[in-house]
């Protein structure tokens, strides 16, 4: 995902927070059944080199657990937090199939409202 549009989009869906990441799932009911994943991490979280170590991290994590648990035809964000650094791979990889399996059962949220800046 590339659009701020698509990640304002995503904060309406369904949200899974776990200890290194906060996971928005959001159906795209359009035909299209390809998964799409965004990942954001912001300046709270570290410095550049720390912000990119968790990106690089959240994209082998995609990879690895979204064909098998990832929703099709939805969009994955994922919002990374600062134990996402340090947190073991095998907890990271089971944290996101238990945050799939917890968004897919949870009822919708309530659409929550934009902050304004």
């Amino acid at each position: 995902m590339t659009k701020r549009s698509d990640y304002l989009a995503a904060n309406a869906g369904r949200r899974a927070p776990m200890p290194g990441f906060v996971l928005l799932v959001r159906p795209r009911d359009d035909a299209d059944d390809m998964m799409r994943i965004g990942i954001t991490v912001t300046k709270k979280v570290g410095n550049a080199v720390v912000r990119n170590r968790i990106k690089r991290r959240f994209r082998a994590l995609a990879r690895e657990v979204l064909p098998r648990h990832g929703w099709a035809g939805a969009d994955h964000v994922l919002i990374g937090r600062l134990p996402a650094t340090d947190r073991d791979w095998s907890l990271l990889t089971a944290d996101l199939a238990k945050a799939l399996v917890k968004a897919r059962t949870a009822p919708a949220d309530a659409p929550r409202p934009r902050r304004r800046k």
